[in-house]
This record gives structure tokens, C-alpha cells and sequence, in this order.
């Protein structure tokens, strides 16, 4: 790609329409990249990455830990629940900790909306941030894109639902931004209780029927109920909820008859979507997570590249 005026990754949020295209060019090459059999490259040869995940996650963690080894990066996992953190270190301690070991990109996760872009302001590499709090989740909203694109051939006038727990998810507000950045009609469908005060200002439509909500749909995304961030009832019943906002045949019926299922994951089978329909032909859950690897490579790639190139953008979420 030319060159990602960018230092760090913290938000699909200040990204523009040629960053993202650039960066889902790159990502299609890296799906080749691990289809074959010498998956190793040397374009990260002699740097380092640290994996920080203050929030555990084995699926993008392993991501992350796979794309950086894919491209002959040096890679090491943090585990914060054995560390020093939980015997009362600060965010800043840690990061003044990390920065002395010289690292070149630092991939965080953490419970704490902003906690990636406090790091980015205290150490001198590139930071990614792999989801803080309920803010963002941009390299699942980037991967998400490149399933899209690679299936549709395109992200401009399409109708995305994205349906469930928006109010709890990173996921639903960095695909939001990315899909509307991208000319994309985006849909949220929720009951009342899982919609963040102020969604339609964000550029989505709200609707409350999954039936109205998938009407015509090319794109279907599932969110995960996130019960363990729920602090009161938001929902009647599990039973209750499938039933309503549950994904099944039924209810797909509404969407075009070659949308695509999507689901972040993990999945709560039963919960928020059908077995039968996350494991159907119109499933591309398994894509998704290949699509994973290629993307946190595509980034790595941007964001190494153009640091060692010089003249980056010190500025906002670009930083």
C-alpha cells in the first residue's frame, strides 16, 4: 500500500476512506501470504511485539500472536493476571516498564474505554488496540470489512443489520464507523434496553423487529449478548430473547436470499443465534477469523513500515 500516514491503531475513528481501502489491499495479500505452505515473511524480521491483554481473549490474542510470527516478528504475551498489575501497578507504570524493553508495536486489550490511547502517549512505539471498554475494536471492524468485500466484491451500498447487544459492544460502534466511512447503509436492531442513547447520531437506522430490521439485508451481523457486562435486567429471559432477537430461519428469510451471516464470537448458540444457521451456507463465521490473521498483519505491516519510513502523523488517533 502507499504509505499509512498513521503511528498508532486506536480507533477506526479518524481513519479515512483511502486508509481503509489501503489497509484491506494489504490484508488480501496477506491471505495468500497464509495459504501457502512457507507462511513466514521478513518483513517484521528483528522487531518486537508485545501482546498486553489486560482482558482475556483467546481468539484475538492467538490472532495477533500468529500475524506477528507470520511476518518474522519477535512476539511475547503479556500475562497481566500473573503480573505485577494485580498486585497494584498503574496502566503508566507498566507502560514506562514496557517502553524500557524497546519494543515496536504493543498490542493492547483492556476493560477501560481509552486506556490504548493513554499507553500510545507514553511509550515511543506503535501501539494497536485490540478493544478498550465498550469504545472500539477497529481490527475486528476491519476484518469484518474484508469478509464483506471479499464476498460482495464491494462495501458501498450495501444494507448491513448489525442486531443484538449493541449497547455493549466495541464491535457494533467501530463497524459502524467503518461501514458509513465506507458508503455502506448500516441498521442496528435491538430491543430498547441494548441501544446506546444516540446511535441514530452515528449514522445508523434503529429498529426494534428483526423482521423490519433484515428486510432486504446483504449483511447480517450478530452481536454476543454480553451478560457478564449487564449489571441489571436488560433482558427478560435467554428463551425469551432468542425468540425475539434470536437468529434463525425464520427470521432470516427477511434478509436477501445470499446475505451473509456474521458473528465476532465467541458464540452463544441458542442465545443469540441458531446452530443451524451459524454452521449454514450462509455462515462466514470461520472466514471471519482467517480474515483475522490477514487483517492484524495488514496493520502491523502499515503501522511498522511507515514508522521506520519517518514523518508520521503525531496527531489524534492517527497519533
Amino acid at each position: 500500500m502507499d504509505f499509512f500516514p498513521h503511528r498508532h491503531l486506536l480507533g477506526i475513528k479518524g481513519l479515512n476512506e483511502r486508509d481503509i481501502t489501503g489497509l484491506l489491499d494489504l490484508a488480501d495479500e496477506a491471505v495468500k501470504i497464509s495459504r501457502q505452505r512457507e507462511k513466514k515473511t521478513s518483513t517484521l524480521r528483528g522487531l518486537t511485539q508485545i501482546n498486553l491483554f489486560f482482558e482475556a481473549s483467546t481468539r484475538t490474542q492467538s490472532s495477533f500472536e500468529l500475524a506477528g510470527k507470520r511476518l518474522g516478528a519477535d512476539v511475547m504475551n503479556m500475562s497481566v493476571g500473573n503480573s505485577s498489575v494485580k498486585k497494584g501497578e498503574t496502566l503508566i507504570d507498566t507502560a514506562m516498564t514496557l517502553n524500557a524493553m524497546h519494543p515496536d508495536v504493543l498490542v493492547v486489550r483492556h476493560s477501560s474505554a481509552g486506556a490504548a490511547a493513554l499507553l500510545a502517549q507514553k511509550v515511543s512505539c506503535s501501539v494497536i488496540n485490540a478493544g478498550d471498554g465498550q469504545h472500539e475494536h477497529p481490527t475486528q471492524a476491519l476484518l469484518d470489512a474484508l469478509t464483506i468485500r471479499r464476498a460482495k466484491g464491494k462495501l458501498s451500498r450495501i444494507i448491513v443489520a448489525i442486531c443484538g447487544d449493541v449497547l455493549h459492544s466495541r464491535v457494533a460502534r467501530s463497524n459502524i464507523l467503518l461501514l458509513n466511512q465506507m458508503g455502506a447503509r448500516v441498521r442496528v436492531v435491538a430491543p430498547a434496553t441494548l441501544l446506546p442513547s444516540g446511535i441514530a447520531e452515528m449514522g445508523a437506522e434503529v429498529y426494534h423487529s428483526m423482521e423490519e430490521g433484515l428486510k432486504d439485508a446483504d449483511v447480517v451481523m450478530m452481536l454476543r449478548l454480553q451478560r457478564e457486562r449487564m449489571a441489571g435486567a436488560f433482558v427478560p429471559s435467554v428463551r425469551e430473547y432468542f425468540r425475539y432477537y434470536g437468529l434463525d430461519a425464520e427470521k432470516l428469510k427477511a434478509a436477501k436470499e445470499d446475505a451473509l451471516v456474521m458473528h465476532p464470537g465467541p458464540m452463544n448458540r441458542g442465545v443469540e443465534i441458531a446452530s443451524e444457521i451459524a454452521d449454514g451456507p450462509q455462515s462466514v463465521i470461520e472466514q471471519q477469523v482467517e480474515m483475522g490473521v490477514a487483517v492484524r498483519m495488514a496493520v502491523m505491516e502499515a503501522l511498522l513500515v511507515s514508522q521506520h519510513q519517518g514523518g508520521l502523523n503525531n496527531q489524534g488517533y492517527g497519533a
